[in-house]
């Protein structure tokens, strides 16, 4: 039935994409997100979507008469800049090529999303309709496991799907995070619109957080925290937000499991839980990649190529300073860092690392300064709420991030994109419609 469904409407959808390349652009992040192909079981899951709304997407572009011109700023610039060092990085790898470069090309096609995000976008719509996708992906399995993880009182492990960008459950919870302030300022735009809309949005959140909660991650419910902790204080309705964050902490209290609680517990006793130790000792052997491989590192993958793990291992009492309690290197498994940070720092050197922490930090402060110019020159209160949620969304990457080997996520950089087309495109367009 699945099957039929979407062969149905896969014609329907490519004439749309055809005509307007946004619509492309937001099928191509909801394909990179959703893995429809996980969902069929029948002809349809022989299809590769995501490559062929792509190319729909580009074609379409390629159609467009008047295109936009091109303008990266500063951020995008050190974003094609990390790409090229990364790209550097990839033809020295100390993992077999074969590995590095099929990792090299996943990253590929992420930039290439975040250029033609540039390329594309151009009105409040587009972007709608993109973060629309976003929560019609991430958002619509939070809506399907959060039911069974509170049908089941809480016993209902929430996995990722297999073979999927977002398959690890770690990586899965700071997704569910990061789409958080989206569905928050789309609630803002279009749920005092249509009453459904307001509760499908306000559910899928409640949903996203209990989703959270089901993965048992760690770094998940510490961005968890961090992103409820800041929207509070960012936010300028902070009684609803209380009321909702006291009313959602005290019903999943009510079905967090005894091994959830145990879990979050080793959070204030990091250095005696196992688990967490072996994840410094994976910054460790990063680290000492990168002192070896100062400006380029040691490429994708390299960390996990047991050879290299391995002569790292040798070195391990080296840098005695960096702490790792009784911790030791595995001898008989390579194991991934573990973190956003040593993963880049391993990957692409300690050069690599100032730019990837200069993407994030610029984008950051971005949406920051153009929260601040759309309040100081009265553009329209959609643009503050829009650039606030990016924030919060960054937020919450970069700190559910610090324990996750999840540099590379497509959402990320298409948040940087969106930042940059919302200052130099729409947010001047905005202020010259209000001055007609």
């Amino acid at each position: 039935m699945r099957d039929l469904v979407l062969l149905g409407l896969l014609p329907l959808l490519l004439y749309f994409m055809a005509k307007r390349p946004f619509i492309g652009l937001g099928m191509w992040i909801w394909t990179a997100l959703f893995f429809p192909n996980a969902w069929v079981y029948g002809p349809a899951s022989h299809i590769r979507y995501n490559l062929l709304f792509t190319g729909v997407a580009i074609l379409s572009y390629l159609a467009m008469r008047d295109k936009p011109k091109f303008q990266p700023g500063r951020l995008g610039s050190l974003v094609l800049l990390f790409f090229l060092w990364t790209t550097l990085s990839t033809m020295m790898t100390l993992a077999p090529p074969d590995i590095s470069w099929d990792y090299w090309n996943r990253f590929a096609k992420v930039i290439v999303l975040f250029v033609f995000i540039l390329l594309v976008v151009q009105k409040k719509l587009h972007i709608d309709f993109f973060l629309w996708c976003v929560v019609l992906s991430v958002g619509f399995y939070a809506d399907l496991e959060g039911l069974k993880f509170l049908g089941s009182g809480g016993g209902h492990k929430i996995e990722g799907l297999t073979g999927h960008v977002l398959g690890d459950r770690n990586e899965l919870a700071v997704a569910f995070v990061m789409t958080l302030p989206i569905c928050y300022y789309l609630l803002g735009e279009y749920g005092k619109r249509s009453r459904l809309l307001w509760l499908a949005l306000l559910g899928t959140m409640c949903l996203l957080v209990a989703s959270v909660i089901g993965t048992q991650s760690r770094g998940g419910f510490i961005a968890l925290a961090g992103f409820g902790a800041y929207l509070f204080i960012k936010t300028d309705r902070k009684i609803p937000v209380l009321i909702l964050l006291v009313l959602l902490a005290g019903g999943l209290s009510m079905v967090a499991s005894e091994e959830w609680m145990s879990r979050m517990n080793t959070i204030e006793s990091a250095d005696g839980d196992a688990s967490f130790m072996g994840r410094v000792v994976a910054w460790k052997l990063s680290f000492i990649l990168a002192v070896q491989n100062p400006v380029f590192g040691g490429g994708f993958k390299a960390l996990e190529y047991f050879p290299v793990w391995s002569k790292l291992s040798q070195q391990f009492f080296s840098y005695s300073w960096f702490y790792t309690g009784d911790a030791l290197p595995n001898t008989e498994i390579a194991r991934a860092a573990h973190s956003v940070y040593f993963q880049v720092l391993g990957n692409q050197g300690f050069v690599g690392l100032a730019i990837y922490v200069a993407c994030l930090g610029g984008a950051f402060l971005k949406a920051a300064r153009i929260a601040g110019k759309a309040k100081e020159l009265g553009a329209p209160d959609w643009v503050r709420s829009l650039a606030t949620m990016l924030q919060l969304s960054i937020f919450a990457f970069a700190l559910g991030g610090a324990a996750l080997s999840f540099a590379y996520f497509d959402l990320i950089f298409a948040i940087f994109a969106l930042l940059i087309v919302l200052e130099g495109r729409i947010l001047p367009a905005s202020l010259k419609e209000l001055a007609r």
